[in-house]
């Protein structure tokens, strides 16, 4: 005789459905119970339950929204299909499993867009799995929603998704997680319950796999490097604003120095000689800091400064960031002092030291190499005609749109942003348009097609069209969650299409961020029509692609 009975309503989520019904038959099998079980999908019933089979059962599971038995006498339970993935074990035995505290921080590159949704998928994954959760977002305004000493000290987890360094200090003696944004924003329910599984106490000394797996996640070059443009950007932007701002207001001749004491030369001063004199320092500072903590920022700034000095520009830079982190940690290793000389090494040894030897590094040894490089860079990229910059166009292109803020993504923005030092404006534009395509390509196509797409998709398009209208990638991401192998190619082609459209005609775009926002400023942009035309095509494509590979929002999740 049956014991158990379950009904799963599983609509378009197929596979979760069946899933759910295969962890309840084996963790009953565990408990030495019977249990038959159906699952309702868009399609139709798998394995519907027969009178027989609910004859004499004494506990009926509803799962999911939806799900339905005939009333008897067996007692009846509800839960979601996330429960059951879960903890079966719970949902079978009626038993509530224990809430536990969790302190999170989610943080990306530019602080926008993943930090926030890397938050949301936190909170969504923390209330499915029944725990209690505090997200603290490190935005692009800095820490919102602070966690408290309090908060901390009562947590049972620390788990970091971020994309940047972020200060550890205030969690010694936890038990901490580190991750990158992603996890958190595709699948946050396993996050946690990786987190809880392979967490270590943060400031102990841990095994030797969990320490090395640690620091490949903390101290990974790519997360340097991303923590350099994280600080940069601010920079980039206000300065690419200010000198948009100053042709605005003086024309063609307001780098002249008849200009000078005028209002549109002040906006130049600031924005070209101030702001774009200092974001390659910032950016070898910050790399530094990174991986050696404060000792390592003020070599990796004079490193960074030494390279925009020699000519070596933004690679300079990156490679003084990286010698002067690097160092600076190898030799506060091996840096034996007494105790009561401890307190010299973080404000005078190692910054001294350090210092001295990136320093010297970019004057002899590393410096000229790559300002030949820069020099050779930019002129190939100057004389790009015709064939050879529609490539570019169309690589730079497929990368914005490939993982959408990731990093790919962010190595072809840093790339385009890199390059403004050196007064080349052509990357930038394809990177910016490129940029815009997939939410404004992903909005179109749900007005376009609406039967491809779900109600919740569909109620999306707008809030996903004024995200790339703004210059978010990050916009699309949802869609592409859901259905990635349609999603993602559909926007490379499109990205495609206007980063090769915009680098044909030669667009220049000297403002590094704000999309069509900024487009109205007067010489921020240069062949504006065939730019928005870019834009347009590009966005066009993707929908129409979408419009024949995607299936109905019904079969959408079983394809």
């Amino acid at each position: 005789m049956t014991e158990i009975i379950a009904s799963v309503a599983a609509g378009g989520a197929v596979v979760q459905g069946v899933l759910a019904a295969e962890a309840l038959r084996k963790e009953a099998k565990a408990q030495g119970k019977s249990i038959e079980v159906e699952v309702h999908t868009a399609e139709g019933v798998l394995n519907k339950l027969t009178p027989a089979q609910m004859q004499g059962a004494n506990l009926a599971l509803l799962v999911g929204e939806g799900a339905v038995l005939p009333e008897g006498p067996a007692a009846r339970r509800n839960a979601s299909i996330e429960q059951v993935l879960a903890d079966p074990a719970a949902v079978l035995t009626g038993e509530k499993p224990a809430a536990k505290k969790i302190v999170a921080i989610t943080s990306c590159p530019t602080g926008i867009a993943h930090t926030f949704m890397a938050a949301e998928g936190l909170q969504q994954a923390a209330a499915a799995l029944g725990h209690e959760i505090r997200v603290e977002t490190q935005g692009s305004v800095g820490a919102q929603t602070p966690l408290t000493p309090e908060e901390i000290e009562a947590a049972d987890l620390v788990l970091i998704a971020a994309d940047r360094q972020v200060e550890l200090s205030r969690f010694t003696g936890k038990q901490l997680f580190l991750s990158g944004t992603k996890p958190a924003i595709n699948d946050g329910q396993n996050l946690i319950k990786r987190a809880f599984a392979e967490a270590s106490l943060h400031g102990s000394a841990t095994g030797p796999a969990t320490r090395q797996k640690a620091k490949q996640i903390k101290t990974g070059p790519y997360k340097h490097l991303m923590t350099g443009v994280s600080y940069m950007i601010p920079f980039v932007t206000a300065g690419g604003l200010l000198i948009a701002l100053a042709f605005a207001f003086g024309g063609i001749y307001a780098t002249e120095p008849s200009h000078a004491h005028t209002f549109a030369g002040a906006l130049f001063e600031i924005g070209a000689k101030s702001a774009f004199t200092l974001f390659v320092p910032i950016l070898g500072g910050f790399i530094a800091w990174s991986i050696a903590d404060r000792p390592g920022l003020a070599p990796g700034m004079i490193g960074g400064l030494l390279a925009s000095l020699t000519g070596a520009g933004f690679l300079g830079s990156i490679a003084a960031g990286f010698l002067a982190g690097y160092f600076t940690s190898w030799f506060n290793g091996i840096l034996k002092l007494p105790r009561s000389l401890e307190g010299l090494k973080p404000v005078l040894i190692l910054p001294l030291v350090s210092t001295l030897v990136t320093g010297l590094a970019m004057v002899y040894v590393i410096g000229t190499p790559i300002a030949d490089i820069m020099t050779f860079m930019t002129h190939v990229l100057k004389s790009m005609q015709g064939s050879s910059a529609i490539v570019l166009g169309l690589l730079l292109g497929a990368m914005m749109a490939f993982d959408m803020g990731g990093p790919v993504n962010k190595a072809a923005y840093a790339f385009a942003v890199g390059l403004l030092s050196a007064q080349i404006y052509t990357p930038m534009a394809a990177v910016m348009a490129a940029g815009m395509t997939p939410p404004l390509g992903v909005a179109l196509a749900t007005f376009l097609f609406p039967g491809r797409f779900t109600e919740e998709e569909r109620e999306a398009g707008v809030s996903t069209a004024a995200l790339g209208f703004s210059f978010i990638t990050e916009g699309a991401i949802p869609f592409a969650a859901r259905d990635p192998f349609r999603v993602i190619p559909a926007n490379m082609a499109g990205s495609a299409l206007a980063g090769a459209i915009s680098m044909a005609a030669g667009v220049e775009l000297k403002v590094p961020h704000g999309g069509i926002f900024v487009l109205p400023i007067p010489n921020a942009v240069t062949h504006l029509g065939i730019y928005a035309f870019a834009i347009v095509a590009g966005s066009v494509l993707t929908a129409l692609v979408l419009g024949v590979v995607k299936q109905k929002s019904t079969t959408l999740a079983a394809a």
